[in-house]
């Protein structure tokens, strides 16, 4: 995955905010995979109309205390990490 690919959610697949667990969790048809703080604010942006590096900038400005290229990595390492688990796919 590189910074112009477009993450989707996988299809069949849902980003829901869990006020109980006071965090992001992944559903699907067979379960549900609860998320961390990071990987819930970088899956409540895939939308399949923006890229990575758009991902990356709105992160940027959300966390300008993250150093901005240990951010970028990070983004593209879930991104890549969320793509081998089926979680995510690129249009």
């Amino acid at each position: 995955m590189n910074a112009r690919d477009v993450p989707t959610l996988r299809p069949g697949w849902r980003l829901q905010w869990e006020q109980a667990q006071e965090r992001y969790v992944l559903l699907y048809p067979e379960g549900m995979v609860q998320l961390n703080e990071s990987a819930g604010a970088i899956l409540s942006l895939v939308d399949g109309e923006r890229d990575v590096a758009a991902l990356i900038d709105e992160l940027s400005r959300r966390y300008p205390e993250a150093p901005s290229e240990e951010l970028a990595q990070d983004v593209i390492d879930f991104c890549v990490d969320a793509m081998q688990q089926g979680w995510i796919r690129h249009v």
